[in-house]
């Protein structure tokens, strides 16, 4: 395997476990997500079903490593934002409300329909100095490696 092949394949690897760490650590590495305002006994709020963390996926390019996921409201809470209570949404938190007993989904249910709720940044991908530190040192670790090899070749000759 060329040495930009690996590079990017190390990356893969050791980028990927930090950022499924970062659904441990319930935080984006040193930064805190911010806490739930409704009560939740299953913890953070990103961690209820597991179903965002498990969705991530990783493509190695000819120049790149890109993290995605399948899930439509990651973006929203990767970087924050509003959203705009819709018809559809307040049936969901009368059906949670329903299910759950917890009067935050009924508070969340007598919204009105175009009412914003802001959604605080949740991050778990994306830049960050552990990010950058973490891709010097696989591309380090890869170049000694390969000097070690050509070394050791250019001996044998």
């Amino acid at each position: 395997m060329d040495l930009k092949r690996q590079i990017l394949n190390d990356l893969r690897v050791e980028l990927s476990d930090e950022f499924d760490r970062n659904f441990q650590r319930k935080a984006f590495f040193d930064r805190p997500w911010p806490p739930r305002k409704m009560h939740n006994p299953k913890g953070s709020l990103l961690m209820v079903t597991g179903k965002l963390r498990r969705s991530i996926r990783c493509r190695v390019g000819t120049d790149s490593v890109t993290w995605e996921t399948s899930e439509r409201y990651a973006a929203i809470h990767n970087y924050g934002g509003e959203i705009t209570v819709t018809a559809k949404m307040k049936r969901f938190f009368w059906y949670k409300h329903k299910v759950t007993k917890d009067d935050a989904w009924k508070w969340m249910a007598l919204m009105k329909v175009g009412t914003g709720i802001r959604i605080p940044q949740r991050q778990f991908l994306g830049d960050h100095p552990v990010v950058r530190k973490r891709a010097e040192e696989v591309v380090s670790r890869n170049i000694k490696q390969a000097a070690e090899e050509m070394i050791q070749k250019l001996k044998r000759i």
